[in-house]
Parts: C-alpha cells; structure tokens; sequence
C-alpha cells in the first residue's frame, strides 16, 4: 500500500523478531561456499533514521531494539542483531536502524545476491541510492509478488525469500500466501520466510494455519513458527499485539537457535503482564 512507510515503526519489537530471524537464516546460508540469492518482496528504504519526524512521531523502537542495546544477558542471536545495528550506526548513539536489506548486505559475500523490489517511490529512491549501486545487488521499482517468478529458482539453488507487506489491505493475506505456494511450487528447497502481524482480524487469525498446511504439502524441509505477543489492543480491539514470523524449510538449526530468544524477548519487550511467545516447528523441520 502506498500510504505505508515503514519509517513509523522501525526498530520495534516485530523488527526485532523478524530481523533476529532473518539474520540467523543468513548467517547459516553463509556456512557453504556456494552463493545464495535474497529476494525481499517488500524491501522498504533499507534503512531508517531514529532522529526523523517519523521514527519519533511514535518512538516504537524505545520499546524495540533500544531496550536491548545495553543489555549483558542478551542470548547469543540477539549479540549478533545488536552488533549489526551498532555497525549501521557510527558511534554508539542510536540514530539509524538497518531495514531487511541493510542487514542482507551486511551478510552477503561477493558471490551472494540481492534482488528487492519496493512499490512506494520515495522508499525506493531512497533503497536505489543506497544500495542500487553495490554490486550483485538489483533495485526495482515494482510489486514484488509479481516479481517473484522471475527471481526463482536461482541459478545456485540456494536462496532465502523474506516476505513482509504492510497487511495494511486485506488482500495481502491472500497474496502472501499464494507466493508462499508459488516460492515453494517454483524453488521446494528454497527458505521462504514471512512476517505476519498479530491483530484482531480474521485473515490474520487463519493465515499461520494457512501458511503451514502450504509448507507440509510444498516445503522439503518443514517448518519454523515464532510467536511474540508484547502488547494488548486498545479499547475498541484496534493495535498490533505482537507479530509472528514463519519459516519454510528454514535451517536446520532455527528451532533450537529461537529457544532462549523468544522468552527473553517476551520479558524485556513486554508492555503489559501478559506477554508471552509461542515457538513451533513441523516434524520436518
């Protein structure tokens, strides 16, 4: 949706989790030689400042990424998330938060790949500028569920697909999961990981369940659910409570990377006494 900018929400606890994932994922695709595409249907501007209009009109990450910074007793995953936001950011003041893409580069190798497709213009000018010029990187202007068929399979036969739209239309849900299907119909072994809102809304409710019976007929290697409930919704239902973000064929090593991170982060990004996380996987997985 065009209206939607990230930039309200960067840094907060659905980018936590969504980017402590994707980071892992990353990180374990790096263990082979052999390179790896990364496609980002919805890849935003990359990154965000904390100091701007938008970022402090909510101040969502003090709630998010700032209260792990100084943390001692941060789980080993969220270590390596913080030291990459600390790497965005020159100096030890936060002012910038690394979108999906910045922490993509900040892993790729020289043989890896980046393909990110943006619809909004100005996040994509502001993506072009930033990225658009590194190389086995490519920057396009364009819906990126459409795109996704002529991203897969990559040429290597390794890849990871993060999906992540604003699910600010309902029809989002229904896209997200017809390219989930068409990611695993096109590339079975390819890591395809999603990022889904937790808000009171039907759609919202089924797609999870969704989401698994396409990756237990579609998927080689099953499947990795992460649950973070932080928040209660307001009087008249309205608000995001936490997020969830589910794995297709996700590595090997997820599950038990997730297990010490879900219940820290339930405690430390806790808004109210009933925060809680839920992890599951598939007998696959």
């Amino acid at each position: 949706m065009l209206a939607y900018r990230h930039a309200f929400h960067a840094g907060n606890h659905a980018d936590v989790l969504k980017h402590t994932v994707l980071s892992l994922v990353l990180r374990y695709m790096n263990q082979k030689d052999k390179g790896w595409r990364y496609v980002d249907t919805h890849a935003g501007a990359g990154g965000y400042s904390l100091e701007g209009e938008y970022a402090n009109k909510r101040g969502e990450y003090e709630q998010g990424i700032a209260l792990l910074l100084e943390r001692s007793d941060l789980p080993a995953p969220l270590v390596e998330l913080v030291a990459l936001v600390r790497q965005f950011n020159s100096g030890k003041a936060l002012r910038q938060y690394p979108g999906s893409p910045a922490i993509a580069q900040a892993l790729m190798r020289a043989q890896d790949q980046l393909r990110l497709s943006e619809l909004h213009p100005t996040d994509f000018k502001i993506l072009a500028s930033y990225l658009g010029d590194v190389p086995g990187v490519e920057v396009k202007l364009t819906d990126g569920f459409a795109a996704l068929k002529s991203h897969l399979p990559p040429t290597t036969r390794r890849g990871v697909v993060l999906i992540d739209p604003s699910y600010e239309i309902k029809t989002d849900y229904t896209r997200t999961l017809a390219a989930v299907r068409e990611c695993l119909e096109r590339f079975p072994e390819g890591v395809v990981v999603v990022w889904l809102p937790q808000v009171q809304l039907v759609e919202a409710a089924h797609l999870p369940q969704r989401l698994k019976a396409a990756a237990d007929t579609g998927a080689k290697k099953g499947w990795v659910h992460a649950r973070l409930t932080v928040a209660q919704a307001d009087e008249r239902g309205f608000g995001m409570m936490g997020s969830s973000v589910f794995v297709a064929n996700p590595p090997h090593t997820l599950f038990a990377e997730l297990q010490p991170v879900m219940p820290y982060l339930a405690q430390v990004l806790a808004q109210f006494d009933g925060a809680k996380s839920a992890l599951e996987k598939s007998h696959g997985a």
